[in-house]
């Protein structure tokens, strides 16, 4: 409720699981989600509010019901299930990259729930960092390939 006061929108009605996945399908489908974003981080590094001396990465699970089928038929091969501390979770995975001083996303990975965290993390730093935060799920990523020439990482 309060995302939608903040964002000046009027809902009589939520939108249901299946409306929010058929939509997120209609932009996959479209190459949408990756424009509006860029569009977004352009104007806003327009306007000076993008910095870019520190990132922090992080992931989240997102959830879906354990019968979500592609249009064959079929379990979508994007969505697997994870365990998180005692409890299992089917669904994908979000992996964000956002500036350390103003908390504003700069860049976004969605993977298979049952990716590990630092695996797209060379897909959330975008090089000019002279910090980088990340939780337990990020140790050792300095001795992987991809990130072996990155200074202070």
């Amino acid at each position: 409720e309060s995302m939608r006061h903040f964002a000046g929108l009027k809902l009589d009605r939520l939108p249901d699981e299946t409306t929010i996945l058929n939509f997120r399908h209609f932009l996959e489908q479209h190459g949408l989600g990756k424009a509006l974003f860029k569009e977004v981080n352009k104007h806003l590094e327009k306007n000076g509010l993008m910095l870019r001396e520190g990132s922090i990465v992080d992931a989240t699970i997102i959830s879906a019901p354990s019968s979500t089928k592609n249009s064959s038929g079929k379990r979508d091969p994007e969505m697997h299930q994870t365990r998180k501390g005692n409890e299992w979770h089917f669904g994908m995975k979000m992996h964000i990259g956002v500036d350390d001083t103003l908390g504003l996303i700069h860049s976004i990975d969605t993977t298979a729930a049952n990716v590990h965290d630092i695996v797209p993390t060379d897909k959330l730093l975008h090089g000019e960092e002279q910090r980088v935060f990340g939780d337990a799920g990020y140790l050792g990523i300095q001795k992987r390939d991809e990130h072996k020439h990155r200074e202070d990482v």
